[in-house]
């Protein structure tokens, strides 16, 4: 894949000093509760709510998966973390979750919004080796080169990748498949991968309910369980495997029309 040529012809990119232009970082902000939104974002929002008040819990629920790859990822002994599609930062952030169990965990933050990476800038610029880079996953040959030529990470050790609810913002035709083996081919054996995707499984109603966002920055292209565990072609997907993201936290958590999926897997 050229993903120069992809990203080039792509206008989906967020223009960062448009007010008018919707963003999917911000929308997720709002829903988590935070402030760094604007007035577009927050009536998307409020109307997504109106009609799916669930999605804010789980926004909630998401965000818990993460963390909770993270949990796993540190656990097992990795050291590294590469946030693709980070967004605007919520603490606990991941940086914050790996340091509880690898007080020298080093974190990279990646976002295609230079709004959101300035973001990122100013909230983490104090901790040692936590970095906050502008890249569009669409062109992982830019990130993966900025990763390398400024030593933000050892890819000959093993990496912890997490792809929370941003593959669903990457249309067919951008080739999400080819993104993620990209990093894939670049990690050692070990490396964790946790993806958080937009199921075809959700209600229907929840799904006519996302249709506004086309032809923005936030248009989705939900996809089936299947499709979803094609993106790990090359790890070995850990239990319970591609299912909605509750079920990696609790089994008393109730389910939500709006489904998102959640795996993880490890590379042998």
């Amino acid at each position: 894949m050229n993903s120069d040529h992809v990203a080039a012809e792509n206008n989906r990119t967020p223009q960062p000093f448009n007010p008018g232009q919707l963003n999917s970082a911000k929308v997720y902000d709002y829903l988590l509760g935070g402030k760094d939104n604007r007035e577009i974002d927050r009536d998307m929002a409020d109307e997504m709510l109106s009609r799916a008040p669930e999605l804010k819990t789980l926004a909630w629920f998401t965000r818990s998966f993460m963390l909770k790859a993270v949990e796993m990822a540190a656990a097992a002994g990795i050291r590294q973390f590469l946030d693709l599609g980070s967004g605007i930062p919520s603490s606990p952030n991941v940086h914050e979750v790996a340091r509880k169990i690898e007080p020298s965990a080093r974190v990279v933050y990646v976002d295609y919004d230079p709004v959101v990476h300035a973001h990122c800038d100013a909230l983490l610029a104090k901790p040692r080796d936590v970095s906050a880079l502008l890249g569009d996953i669409r062109r992982p040959d830019d990130i993966l080169d900025q990763l390398k030529n400024h030593t933000l990470i050892d890819f000959n050790e093993p990496v912890a990748i997490t792809l929370i609810g941003v593959l669903h913002y990457v249309m067919d035709s951008e080739h999400p498949a080819e993104i993620v083996a990209a990093f894939r081919d670049q990690l050692a054996p070990g490396s964790y991968l946790a993806i958080g995707h937009g199921s075809l499984d959700s209600d229907p109603a929840i799904l006519q309910v996302l249709t506004g966002t086309n032809d923005s920055s936030a248009q989705v292209a939900f996809r089936s369980t299947a499709q979803t565990e094609a993106f790990f072609a090359g790890f070995e997907l850990l239990e319970p495997g591609v299912v909605p993201v509750q079920q990696w936290l609790r089994p008393d958590l109730p389910e939500t029309r709006m489904v998102m999926l959640g795996a993880i897997g490890r590379k042998p």
